[in-house]
This record gives C-alpha cells, sequence and structure tokens, in this order.
C-alpha cells in the first residue's frame, strides 16, 4: 500500500533543530525522496559520507552552508539541498614542454603534484564549495588545480638557469611548492608534495654540460697515469743506479756498459716525453677548440633570444596602440564629436528661447503700451466731458457731486462701528444711547466742508448756499 504524506513545515529563526528533535516519526520505515538537479540532491532523512568526501547542506535554518565532511546529517526535503565534494587526494603529472630559462635554452620539465580539497579547515572547505560545486566531476578540478600548477611551474623556470634547475632540483621544487600553494589554497586546495621527475632539452645542452665535465674526467686520469709512471721510473732509475754503482766499482766493463744503457735511456726518455708533451698540447688545443665552440653556440642562443625579444616588443607595442586606439583615441574621437554637437544644440536652444523670449518681451511691451496708450485716451476724453459738464452746470454739478458723495464719507465714518462687538457709552450729561452715537456721525459729515477747505482753498459751503441767495 502506497501512502502520499504531506507535511507544511515552518522555520523560524533557529527554531528548525528544537522542531526536529521533537518530531517523532511511528511508521514502520523511512520514505526517501529524490529529486536530481545538476547535482543537488533534495533528501529527506540522514544523509552520510565517506572520509574522503564533504556534504554541502544548504537551505532552511542555515544561515551559511552546512560543511560535514565524513559524517552523516538531517536534511528535510524541499527546503533544503545537499551537495557531496569529493576530498581524495589527486596525483597531477605537470609537464612544461620547451620553456625558455633565464638564459634562453629552451628545456622541458615534469613534475609529479599530489593535492587534495583541504577538508579539516572549515575557511578553505567554503572556498572550495565556492570554486568547485556544480563542476561535472574531479577532472575539472584536477584541470583547474594543473593549470595552477603548470603556470607557477613554467614561471619559476623561467628564473632560474639549466644549472639552477639540474644541479638543485630540491630549490627548484621548494620554489613551485610555496608559490603555487598560496593559489591553490585560496581555492581551498593543499599542495600535499611536489617533486621534480624528469628534465630534458631538444637542443643538446644537457648533454654538452654531460660532455665537457666527462673530458675534464678523462684528463685528469691520463694525468694522474703519466705522473705515477714517471714516479714509478725515477725510482726505478735510480734504484738500478745505485745497484750498477755498487757493482761497477770494481768492473769497468759494466761500467762502459752502464754508460751505453744511460745514454740510450735518457734517448728513450726523451723521445717518450716529447710524446707525451706533443699528446698534453694537443688534448689542450681540443679543450680550447671546444670551449671556443660553446662560447659560439652560447652567443648564437643569446643573439636569437635577442632577435625574439625584439619580435617580441615589436607585436607588443602593436598590441598596445591598437589597444590605445580602441580603449582612448576612438571613445575621445566619439566623446569630442557628442560633446560638441550638445554644444552646438544647446547654444542653439538658448539662441531660440532668447530670440522667442526677446519676441514674446517686445509683443507684451506693445500690448501693454497699446493697452496703457487707449486707456488714457479714454481717460483724457472722460476727464475732458467731466470738464465740459462742470463747466456749463457749475455749481449745480459741484452740489450734485458733493450730494452723492455725502454718503460715501458717512458711510466710511461709520465703517469702523461695524467691526465693534461691544460698546460701553459714558455720557456727563444730555442724550445718550443710539440719539448721541448718530449725532456724532453726523456732525463728523458736516465737519467735512470746513476739511476741504482748508486743504485745497475751495469753499464748499459757500458754493452751495450762493445760489439760495
Amino acid at each position: 500500500m502506497n501512502t502520499l504524506l504531506t507535511m507544511e513545515i515552518k522555520c523560524q529563526g533557529g527554531n528548525c533543530g528544537r522542531f526536529i528533535s521533537e518530531l517523532s516519526i511511528n511508521w514502520p520505515f523511512l520514505v526517501v525522496v529524490l529529486f536530481i538537479k545538476r547535482d543537488i540532491k533534495m533528501v529527506w532523512g540522514f544523509v552520510t559520507c565517506g572520509p574522503n568526501q564533504a556534504l554541502v547542506i544548504s537551505g532552511c535554518c542555515h544561515s551559511k552552508p552546512l560543511l560535514v565532511p565524513g559524517g552523516r546529517t538531517f536534511v528535510w526535503p524541499m527546503i533544503q539541498q545537499v551537495q557531496e565534494l569529493p576530498l581524495k587526494t589527486m596525483t597531477l603529472q605537470v609537464e612544461s614542454p620547451k620553456v625558455y630559462t633565464c638564459q634562453g635554452v629552451p628545456i622541458t620539465v615534469t613534475g609529479i603534484a599530489q593535492v587534495k580539497i583541504q577538508g579539516q579547515n572549515e575557511e578553505m572547505l567554503l572556498n572550495a564549495c565556492e570554486q568547485f560545486l556544480g563542476k561535472s566531476g574531479i577532472k575539472e578540478i584536477e584541470k583547474v588545480a594543473l593549470e595552477t600548477l603548470e603556470g607557477h611551474q613554467r614561471a619559476i623556470m623561467g628564473s632560474m638557469t639549466v644549472e639552477e634547475i639540474y644541479k638543485d632540483r630540491k630549490k627548484f621544487s621548494k620554489n613551485v611548492y610555496e608559490v603555487a600553494s598560496a593559489d591553490l589554497m585560496n581555492m581551498g586546495i593543499t599542495v600535499i608534495s611536489y617533486t621534480l621527475k624528469d628534465v630534458r632539452d631538444d637542443c643538446g645542452y644537457l648533454q654538452a654540460l654531460g660532455m665537457a665535465r666527462t673530458a675534464e674526467v678523462k684528463r685528469d686520469a691520463r694525468i694522474g697515469e703519466a705522473e705515477a709512471q714517471r714516479d714509478g721510473q725515477i725510482k726505478e732509475a735510480i734504484a738500478e743506479e745505485e745497484r750498477m754503482a755498487a757493482k761497477y766499482l770494481n768492473d769497468t766493463e759494466i761500467a762502459k756498459a752502464k754508460r751505453d744503457f744511460e745514454l740510450k735511456k735518457a734517448a728513450y726518455d726523451l723521445e717518450v716525453n716529447t710524446k707525451k708533451a706533443e699528446a698534453e698540447l694537443a688534448y689542450a688545443l681540443q679543450v680550447a677548440k671546444t670551449q671556443q665552440r660553446i662560447r659560439e653556440e652560447q652567443m648564437h642562443i643569446k643573439v636569437v633570444e635577442r632577435a625574439q625579444d625584439i619580435a617580441v616588443q615589436e607585436q607588443e607595442i602593436q598590441r598596445k596602440q591598437k589597444e590605445l586606439d580602441a580603449t582612448v583615441r576612438r571613445p575621445a574621437e566619439a566623446e569630442k564629436y557628442r560633446l560638441e554637437k550638445l554644444a552646438e544644440a544647446n547654444r542653439n536652444r538658448v539662441i531660440l528661447e532668447a530670440e522667442a523670449q526677446a519676441e514674446a518681451v517686445r509683443i507684451k511691451g506693445e500690448a501693454e503700451a497699446f493697452a496703457l496708450e487707449a486707456k488714457g485716451r479714454a481717460d483724457a476724453e472722460q476727464l475732458a466731458r467731466k470738464a465740459e459738464a462742470y463747466k456749463q452746470y457749475k455749481d449745480a454739478a459741484i452740489v450734485e457731486l458733493l450730494l452723492d458723495a455725502l454718503p460715501k464719507i458717512a458711510a466710511e465714518v461709520a465703517a469702523p462701528l461695524t467691526h465693534t462687538k461691544k460698546m460701553t457709552l459714558v455720557s456727563t450729561g444730555g442724550e445718550i444711547g443710539a440719539a448721541k452715537l448718530s449725532y456724532e456721525i453726523l456732525e463728523t459729515v458736516l465737519r467735512m466742508p470746513q476739511l476741504i477747505s482748508t486743504v485745497t482753498g475751495v469753499d464748499i459751503t459757500k458754493t452751495i448756499t450762493k445760489p439760495a441767495a
């Protein structure tokens, strides 16, 4: 019987661990659901790995990935995912063919390196997760490490001579190990060991070094042998001379034979020594010729190196010129053209706006001037008509104007009283109340002719009373 179980899990803060510990499973078996998306496994239950692997769990309840090198952990489905990272040792054969040393001699070096992802250091393991999770397999990790080691090996080869690499292999291996370890540690990879396996060349440089040393050893052997023979013959001759001298003291014939023997022996010794001297001179001459050829080959190698350096520098100059054209000159010309067009457009816009504003100001000024002129003419015409009317009607017109103005004057005098909320009247006798207030307003209006006469010199009272007289 198959049972489909659906669970909703809510994790708030760090309560998922307590929720898991409090969860009790009462089923006789545990169903594990596996979803595969690239190398990501969605597992429900306990997940284990061997000592040569590390589990990387991410998702709910983890602010950063949980790293489990060689162990087990519990993984929730749908809300957590688990990935595996190999920790086993990788053997890399680092080969650098035909790399030029600091002397310009091309040699081929082969090294053997043992590397692995460090599982005990959490920081290095996190770096390895960032670099290699999602790779298709361990071959890609080996490829990254191999290319890094090969690059550093080539750099160290270019900084040392052939003699240093060939004679002091320990120093070369140490330099490559120290330089490569620094970069690989940033990727989470530890270099366990590095050894130099083979050094060879195709131009016979190492063979020439061996031949020179072999010739020196053979020369020393021949010189030692000749010196030993010389010393033996000298001692033998001295012993023979002493023996013969004792014998020939009493035997003249033997003395004569001794004399002849010594003369012949001297001649033989002269011939032998001459041949030895000629052989030594011929050997020295051959050594000098060999050294001269070696120096000529070295000079030829330097000439080729200089020519290659010059060609590389010329290509680098051309590359930098093209790079300068692409990155500086052409963008600068485009920016200059863009700025010139923007400046021209801005200038045209400013000129058009200024012309439009000037035209608007001119039209507005003309309209305002025309309006003022029309208003002035209308006001002048109105004043002229009023002057003619006043001239025709004279005192009657003035009386009419005065009668029209008196209500307005009374209203302006009484206007402050309309804003009064409360009024208290104090009287020392006579009328009080509203009648007194009206009387004071009328008295103020009646004083207006006197005020006008004082200000303008026109006596309105006389003008009004004149027709009655």
